[in-house]
C-alpha cells in the first residue's frame, strides 16, 4: 500500500523536472498538465523508472482503486487509503482553481460532486485527501507541494453553508422555472419564447500554499526544484514506521516540527510536520 511518504521518497530519488520531455519519450503526453498527472501517479505507485507500459499499468491497478478526471474529483484514490487531487499552476503564487468543487478537508462518499464509480470503488465513507500542487512552466516542474486538505481547508459545513445560501437566493426569484442540478442552479425558459436556459455554476478558488504558509516556508528562488510536504503530526505518526524511518534517515531532506493555523479556528495552532527537499 502506498502513502504520501513513499511518494515523497520516490520523488527525492527521481526528481524529474523536465516532465514533458520525460513523458513524451514514453509516448504518454504532450502537455505539462498531463505530464504532472503521470508524475504523481508514478510517484505514488513507485513506477517512475518503469519503461514497460504493461508492467506500469498493472502496478497502477494494484496501487489505486479509482482514477477520475478534471470534471469529477478526486483524480486518484489509493486503495484503502487517501484520495489525491492534482493541480497545476503556472505561477508560484497564483490561486488554485477548484472550479465547481469547493475546498475539501476530507472526501466523503455521499458527496454529490463525485461519480458513482468513485463512490463504489471501495467500501468507504470518508477519506483524507492530498492536494498535489505543481508549479510548472511549459515544460519543467519548478516546485511541488504535497499537502493534506485538513491542513488548509475548513470543514465542509463552512463551504456548503455559502453554497446553499446562494442556491436559496437564486431559487427565490419569482416567476421562473428551476430544475434540480449539482450546480448552484439552473433556470429553465428564462424568456417569453421559453428557449433560453441559465446555468449557475460556482467557481471556487483557494490561495496558493506558498502564500498560505509563508509563515513557515519561504519559496526558494535559487533552486531548480523544490518539494514540500505538510502533514499533521497525528497523520504523520499513523503512517508506517518503516517509511518514516527511511525518510528521517535522509540527509537531503529537512524535517521540521511546525505549528499551523487551524483552518476552522485560526487562533488555534496545530502540530504538523514540514518536509522539504531541494535540487540546486
Amino acid at each position: 500500500m502506498s502513502n504520501i511518504i513513499k511518494a515523497f521518497l520516490n520523488i527525492v530519488e527521481n526528481p524529474i523536472t523536465d516532465l514533458v520531455d520525460y513523458y513524451q519519450g514514453r509516448n504518454r503526453v504532450n502537455n505539462s498538465g498531463k505530464a504532472l498527472e503521470n508524475y504523481i501517479q508514478d510517484a505514488f505507485a513507485g513506477t517512475l523508472k518503469e519503461i514497460d507500459e504493461k508492467q506500469r499499468l498493472e502496478r497502477l491497478q494494484n496501487i489505486f482503486s479509482y482514477q477520475g478526471n478534471q470534471n469529477n474529483p478526486p483524480d486518484l484514490i489509493l486503495k484503502n487509503s487517501d484520495a489525491i487531487e492534482v493541480k497545476k499552476l503556472q505561477s508560484k503564487n497564483s490561486a488554485i482553481a477548484l472550479n465547481s468543487s469547493y475546498p475539501k478537508a476530507k472526501l466523503y462518499s455521499n458527496s454529490p460532486m463525485i461519480t458513482n464509480a468513485c463512490r463504489n470503488c471501495e467500501d468507504w465513507e470518508e477519506k483524507d485527501i492530498i492536494y498535489t500542487i505543481g508549479y510548472t512552466d511549459d515544460s519543467s516542474l519548478k516546485s511541488l507541494w504535497l499537502i493534506y486538505g485538513d491542513c488548509f481547508c475548513a470543514d465542509k459545513e463552512i463551504y456548503e453553508r455559502i453554497r446553499e445560501r446562494i442556491s436559496e437566493g437564486v431559487n427565490s426569484i419569482p416567476n421562473v422555472e428551476f430544475t434540480q442540478t449539482k450546480e448552484l442552479g439552473k433556470v429553465k425558459r428564462v424568456d417569453p419564447l421559453g428557449i433560453t436556459d441559465l446555468r449557475i455554476r460556482g467557481m471556487w478558488h483557494i490561495a496558493n500554499p506558498n502564500k498560505i504558509f509563508s509563515y513557515i516556508y519561504q519559496f526558494d528562488e535559487e533552486v531548480t526544484f523544490q518539494l514540500v510536504a505538510l502533514i499533521k503530526v497525528d497523520k504523520y505518526n499513523s503512517l508506517p514506521k518503516k517509511d518514516r524511518d527511511s525518510l528521517e534517515s535522509l540527509n537531503s531532506v529537512d524535517i521540521l516540527d511546525v505549528k499551523i493555523k487551524d483552518p476552522n479556528n485560526p487562533i488555534l495552532l496545530i502540530d504538523a510536520k514540514l518536509l522539504t527537499f531541494k535540487v540546486k
